[in-house]
């Protein structure tokens, strides 16, 4: 079996400059009806375009809805509570469980899943470098990843932390440290 896209990209793509879109339509075109479709395939030992010719009353036709192609990904929350996709940065809410997320992207959307439940969607960002974060997302701000001032520690609703005194860490320090 042919590979499709290697052969497009070495056949066609490869030595060839275009102008714009339009012109590389036509010369894909010209390419495919004089080269393409007319050299008998490897695989089949048949003519590309009187194989079609013959399967063609048997294929099915396309959806007519608009096809959102989607690319899904696993990410990992950074320290910043986003998700990198294509050098560029989304948030997601503070209080996200999961340190590993699913990510849908499509042509103008980033999906951001936790168990199957959407938690964000975003504006897909064009170009590298650029940071989505939505309103909502941070009720607090993040510990910073430089040597700088770090935030507060923030204590989750539910959540308790006991109070003791200084003397009582002190002595598990000598304990830990072999002294009475």
């Amino acid at each position: 079996m042919e590979r499709p896209f290697r052969y497009i990209r070495a056949d066609f793509f490869m030595a060839r400059s275009f102008v714009d879109l339009q012109d590389m339509n036509r010369q894909l075109r010209h390419w495919l009806d004089t080269v393409a479709n007319v050299r008998l395939h490897a695989g089949t030992q048949r003519v590309v375009q009187e194989h079609f010719q013959e399967e063609r009353p048997s294929l099915l036709a396309l959806p007519a809805g608009r096809f959102d192609a989607v690319l899904r990904q696993e990410r990992r929350v950074s320290s910043e509570g986003c998700v990198s996709v294509g050098g560029n940065y989304y948030s997601v809410p503070d209080g996200t469980r999961r340190r590993t997320l699913d990510v849908e992207t499509t042509a103008d959307q980033v999906r951001i899943h936790e168990d199957g439940r959407l938690i964000a969607v975003h504006t897909l960002l064009q170009g590298r470098k650029q940071r989505s974060v939505l309103p909502g997302h941070r009720h607090a701000p993040r510990r910073s990843t430089s040597h700088g001032p770090r935030d507060p520690i923030r204590i989750l609703p539910g959540h308790a932390v006991t109070t003791r005194p200084l003397s009582f860490y002190e002595q598990i320090g000598r304990q830990l440290g072999g002294r009475p």
